[in-house]
């Protein structure tokens, strides 16, 4: 018995030593746009703007933030970067040693970027990496859609560019990348205001008329279509739903009209994610649609900002 503790204390030692020899590592995960209209939990889109985060193995927990909106990111046990790496450890039965975390972030919070869905895919990388688990980023992504509830945006935010994913009753998620068509153009015009995807998600009915779901189906095949063969003829009919934004519209000021917008080179408009931001679909060249939609907020009383930096074509990465 005296051997059996003293070998168990003495691999103890062990790995803390080798937590300790740590290097510290630089991870990069895009933000995301969910559900492109018709898409519903299915399909996302990753951006040009990024949370990044800083880390290495320590001796005790120490978060620190900056960047866009780091007065809502808690710097404490309840940072939900370190709170989703501490699921991921308990769920491969591991202890997770402290870190010295440093974030930066440039994704708006509960603006439909996908800023919890960037936080809860660093949380699993970096368990990953500091558990040493060896995992693939189809299991990474596999995990971050458990967690999340739904594949869309860390599907996008593992994967990059355009991903259509789904989850098997097993758990596993299908996901396929396309790349994004180079005439097409993406901005998201983002109020200033927050919708909480609590609310969100509360707002929707519990079943939906079969009518519903064929005119959902019905367009989500035709934008898949659209976005892998650039045939731009489809829109904005490829974008229109019915499961979601009818009834999000009353937590958006100005969405419905949005929806309705029509102009030569706008192929058209969805709410991202659960909103408030709205994803605008353009020609090359044609930006200055956006002005369209900020009209319609400014007429609602709301101030906008507009993220135009484009498609992240890649996921996660370190750099």
């Amino acid at each position: 018995m005296t051997s059996f503790i003293n070998g168990s204390l003495k691999l103890l030692i062990t790995q803390v030593h080798n937590y300790s020899l740590t290097s510290v590592s630089t991870l990069r995960v895009p933000g995301s746009s969910a559900n492109l209209g018709p898409g519903f939990d299915a399909l996302g889109i990753a951006l040009k703007v990024y949370l990044e985060c800083r880390f290495s193995a320590s001796t005790k927990l120490s978060i620190q933030v900056t960047g866009r909106d780091a007065h809502l990111i808690p710097a404490t046990e309840d940072n939900l970067i370190w709170q989703t790496a501490l699921a991921v450890a308990a769920r491969t039965h591991r202890a997770l040693p402290p870190v010295n975390l440093a974030i930066h972030n440039d994704i708006p919070l509960g603006k439909g970027l996908g800023s919890s869905a960037a936080a809860l895919t660093a949380g699993v990388i970096i368990a990953e990496r500091l558990l040493d688990l060896g995992w693939k980023r189809g299991r990474i992504l596999d995990e971050a859609a458990r967690l999340e509830g739904h594949p869309d945006n860390v599907a996008a935010c593992v994967l990059g560019s355009v991903v259509a994913s789904a989850v098997e009753p097993s758990g596993l998620t299908r996901s396929i990348r396309i790349e994004m068509p180079p005439q097409f153009q993406v901005a998201v015009v983002v109020p200033n205001y927050a919708v909480p995807t609590k609310e969100a998600r509360a707002i929707l009915p519990d079943c939906y008329v079969p009518a519903d779901v064929v005119f959902n189906i019905q367009r989500a095949s035709l934008l898949i279509a659209a976005l892998a063969t650039g045939d731009a003829s489809v829109f904005p009919t490829a974008l229109d739903d019915r499961l979601h934004q009818p009834f999000r519209s009353k937590l958006v000021p100005g969405l419905t009209e949005i929806l309705r917008l029509r102009k030569p080179g706008l192929l058209g408009c969805a709410l991202s994610g659960a909103g408030p931001g709205v994803v605008v679909f353009y020609e090359r060249g044609a930006d200055s649609v956006c002005e369209l939609v900020r009209n319609i907020f400014a007429m609602n009383g709301c101030t906008t900002e507009i993220f135009s930096a484009g498609v992240s074509p890649t996921g996660y990465e370190f750099l």
